[in-house]
């Protein structure tokens, strides 16, 4: 061989060599019905795919380093009723596509279809059924996770208390829960002692509590459906929330609960046929406004102190019972605006919109009734109807209510029929 050639062989074996230090292009490893995943995962480098074909793959999974899990054509990966399905320990791992099902039961190891264990911050599920596992998506003292688009659906078998919840975030900073519709397990979405999350445009039914929500600050409720459960959000002990845009309908006991929170604003929300709308208990200083509450048995449960609230610009629609409200002197709901209230009897002379005279939610009548549930029977008699009438003509019988100086006579929410009659099946 000539010196020319052996120097261009040489030239080009250094062109198509990498460089020292450079890291390997990432590899895709591909992995059939019958082959193993845990197999492929061990051979993969940080950094690289493993797409996993249709079929069903009868493994635990354990990812400990930086990759990609991707199924194409919805592979299955059953556990077989025994611990996690997958578990990962790892940073920046991304599962996508894949059907997660048949984690174990025992609920002091926390079984859980996706078990994302502490540190294992970045992490991206998306697009995957976890299905008939105990717990769907376990995440505790992370970062950044972003949950999205998944189907969870617990195990129809058991009892409520013993099943786990849907997607339980717990110590968690940045977490993300986004399109996700969840079923048939004991809390939807359970978040405590977290920060700065964002939970938007997930759907839940069937469930004990939609939203089982404690110690978790300076966070988004945005574009939720909470339906056909026992409770649909419950917020408690928090501050600085911004809930919007969210429906709660059809449910057993509340539609909103706002348990001990401060700060927060509570806007556009639709509570429909509920046993309660808004379960408001130990609540200061948040503001509501452009909520529907509509057709509930009780519209608005006031208790504990909760005072100090920016109550405007609401509509109170056809509830059995606008407000339950015990307390020692009046509260002042619609100071600017005023809320509209379908049961509201009074004129509008100067026709600018408003009320005329005080609107004021619950009178003498109403408070026995609280105290004395037997009483009604009797609602409708003579007897009944006369006290309510003298009680309100004469301010010394006057029970304290909520009130407001600012009554509509029209409602803010023109598509309020849309939900008329809205009610559990």
């Amino acid at each position: 061989m000539s010196a020319l050639r052996i120097c261009a062989a040489v030239l080009a074996a250094l062109l198509a060599a990498a460089p020292p230090g450079a890291a390997a292009r990432p590899t895709v490893w591909t992995v059939r019905a019958g082959e193993s995943i845990g197999a492929a995962i061990r051979q993969a480098r940080a950094g690289d795919t493993v797409q996993v074909r249709a079929g069903t793959y009868r493994e635990r999974i354990v990812i400990d380093k930086p990759l990609r899990l991707e199924g194409v054509g919805k592979p299955a990966i059953s556990a077989g009723y025994a611990g996690d399905v997958i578990r990962v320990k790892a940073k920046d791992v991304a599962l996508h596509g894949l059907v997660v099902r048949d984690s174990g039961t025992d609920l002091g190891a926390q079984n859980a279809g996706i078990y994302v264990m502490p540190g294992s911050d970045g992490i991206r599920i998306s697009n995957c059924d976890l299905v008939t596992n105990l717990f769907g998506i376990w995440l505790e003292n992370s970062r950044d996770a972003v949950l999205q688009g998944n189907l969870v659906t617990g195990r129809r078998d058991l009892m409520s208390q013993m099943r786990g919840n849907g997607i339980q975030v717990y110590n968690a900073d940045d977490t993300q829960v986004l399109d996700n519709t969840i079923s048939y397990v004991r809390d939807g979405i359970y978040v405590d002692y977290s920060r700065r999350a964002t939970f938007k445009g997930n759907r839940v039914h069937h469930v004990r509590y939609g939203t089982h929500y404690m110690n978790t600050h300076n966070s988004t409720w945005e574009g939720n459906t909470v339906h056909q459960s026992r409770g649909g959000l419950a917020l408690m002990e928090v501050r600085n929330l911004t809930v919007r845009h969210n429906v709660a309908w059809g449910n057993e006991d509340h539609g909103i609960m706002l348990r001990t929170i401060q700060d927060s604003v509570i806007e556009n929300n639709i509570v429909a046929g509920n046993g309660r709308g808004f379960f408001i208990y130990d609540a200061e200083f948040n503001t509501l406004r452009g909520n529907l509450v509509i057709g509930n048995r009780t519209g608005v449960h006031l208790t504990a102190g909760s005072s100090n609230n920016a109550v405007d610009g609401n509509d109170f629609i056809h509830n059995a019972e606008q407000v339950k409200f015990v307390a020692a002197r009046d509260v002042e709901w619609g100071r600017s605006r005023g809320n509209y209230w379908s049961n509201y009897s009074g004129w509008d002379q100067d026709n600018d919109g408003q009320g005329d005279v005080l609107y004021q939610a619950n009178d003498v009548v109403d408070r026995l009734h609280w105290q004395y549930p037997l009483l009604k029977l009797l609602l409708n008699s003579p007897a009944v109807q006369t006290l309510r009438f003298v009680s309100r003509q004469f301010p010394l019988l006057r029970a304290p209510s909520v009130v407001d100086r600012h009554a509509r006579m029209q409602p803010w929410n023109k598509e309020w029929r849309k939900w008329h009659g809205r009610q559990a099946d």
